[in-house]
């Protein structure tokens, strides 16, 4: 049986403790031990970014981070993006230009274009398309979603 280590982190904005092996991906510790199911397993190699999260404040693939490697750390999460009564302007934005279909890839999606506008408030449609080049989708096309990032920028940075 794996030892598991007691780590402490803040999980939008919350103070968290948890217990995880060693080997466990902060993807498996959000989705298994702490139920934030937002950050999708797609690929759990870093190809697809469908399990995008921000960690002190750089965008990283949940699926590549050791949940050990959170200790101290600050965890951002599509989870934590909403308000209770209010959407995020950029997940208004995708919803109001369609940029979804089946969802797997959204909340990465999402997770990215926030660390962008958090970079950078009114980045080009090259940057756009360039910041979510991590991100795969294979339903909707990528105009959609860039399309949503632009709205997204010009709500924000307004």
């Amino acid at each position: 049986m794996a030892r598991k280590s007691h780590v402490q982190t803040t999980i939008n904005g919350e103070t968290v403790e948890f217990l995880c092996e060693s080997r466990q991906s902060l993807l498996e510790v959000l989705r298994d031990e702490l139920y934030l199911t937002g950050a999708k397993e797609g690929c759990n190699n870093g190809n697809c970014g469908a399990c995008s999260v921000i960690l002190d404040g750089r965008l990283v693939n949940s699926c590549l981070v050791l949940g050990v490697e959170t200790e101290g750390k600050s965890v951002e999460t599509i989870e934590g993006l909403a308000e209770p009564d209010k959407l995020h302007p950029i997940q208004d934005a995708f919803l109001e230009n369609a940029a979804l279909q089946c969802g797997i890839c959204t909340p990465g999606f999402i997770m990215s274009a926030k660390a962008l506008l958090d970079s950078n408030p009114n980045p080009t449609e090259h940057e756009i398309r360039y910041w979510l080049a991590g991100n795969l989708c294979r339903c909707t096309g990528y105009d959609k979603i860039v399309k949503a990032v632009m709205d997204a920028a010009k709500e924000t940075s307004a």
